[in-house]
C-alpha cells in the first residue's frame, strides 16, 4: 500500500544517511592526526580522499575546506576545544593565497617570515590555546540582564501595589491591631492560656 511504500522509503533515507556518516567516520579515522603547530604541511599530506557521492553531500556545507582528521565526533565540522585540539576541517577555505603559502612551506622554513607562519596557523586554526582559554567577559552582559530584570520586577511590584491593588484594609494597620489587643485585655479574653493570662492587671504590664 501507499503507507507501506512511504514507510519503506523513509527507512531507506535514514539508513542511507547513517551509512554516509559511517563512511565519513571511517575515512576520517584513517587519517593520522599531526601535532598542532604553526605549520600545515604534515596535515596536508594526509588529506582525506572521499568518493564523489560523499563529497557532494559534505562539501556544500564546508566549502572547499580540506578534511584533515577525525575531529571531535567524526563529522566534518570545525570547533576550537582544548580537549580536542585537532578539528576535522581547516578553519579557512583553500584560497589562492593560502595555497601559495602551503607550497612555500614545503621548502626551507627559515625562508618563511613570522607573518607567513602566523598566516599558515590561522588558515588551519581559528584560535590559539591562549585565546581559547582567555576570559570572554560573558558574565558582564549576563549580570547586566539579571540586574535589569530585578530592577524591572521591583518597579512592577511598586506599580501593582499603587495602582492595581485595592487600598489597605484598616484591620491590618498597626493602630487597629493595638486597639484590638487592648479590647481583648479589657474583656479578659484567654484568661487561662490566652492573651489575658500573660497580662499583669495589677502592674499593668506583660508578665515576665
Amino acid at each position: 500500500t501507499r503507507s507501506h511504500l512511504g514507510l519503506a522509503f523513509g527507512c531507506k533515507r535514514r539508513y542511507s544517511g547513517k551509512m554516509n556518516n559511517h563512511l565519513l567516520r571511517i575515512a576520517l579515522r584513517a587519517a593520522k592526526v599531526p601535532v598542532r603547530n604553526a605549520g600545515s604541511a604534515s596535515v596536508s599530506s594526509h588529506n582525506i580522499v572521499l568518493d564523489q557521492k560523499l563529497r557532494d553531500e559534505i562539501h556544500p556545507k564546508i566549502g572547499n575546506r580540506e578534511i584533515v582528521g577525525h575531529g571531535i565526533n567524526g563529522m566534518a565540522s570545525y570547533i576550537d576545544r582544548c580537549e580536542f585540539p585537532f578539528p576535522a576541517v581547516r578553519f579557512k577555505e583553500s584560497t589562492p593565497e593560502v595555497l601559495q603559502l602551503r607550497e612555500k612551506e614545503k621548502g626551507d622554513w627559515n625562508k618563511l617570515s613570522l607573518a607567513d607562519k602566523k598566516a599558515l596557523y590561522r588558515a588551519s586554526f581559528c584560535q590559539t590555546f591562549s585565546e581559547v582559554n582567555a576570559p570572554t567577559g560573558e558574565w558582564k552582559p549576563i549580570t547586566t540582564m539579571i540586574l535589569f530584570a530585578i530592577t524591572l520586577t521591583g518597579w512592577l511590584i511598586l506599580y501593582v501595589r499603587k495602582f492595581v491593588y485595592s487600598p489597605q484594609r484598616p484591620t491590618v494597620t498597626r493602630d487597629w491591631q493595638e486597639l484590638s489587643l487592648q479590647r481583648m485585655l479589657d474583656q479578659n479574653q484567654g484568661a487561662i492560656s490566652g492573651v489575658a493570662s500573660k497580662w499583669d492587671y495589677d502592674k499593668l504590664e506583660w508578665k515576665r
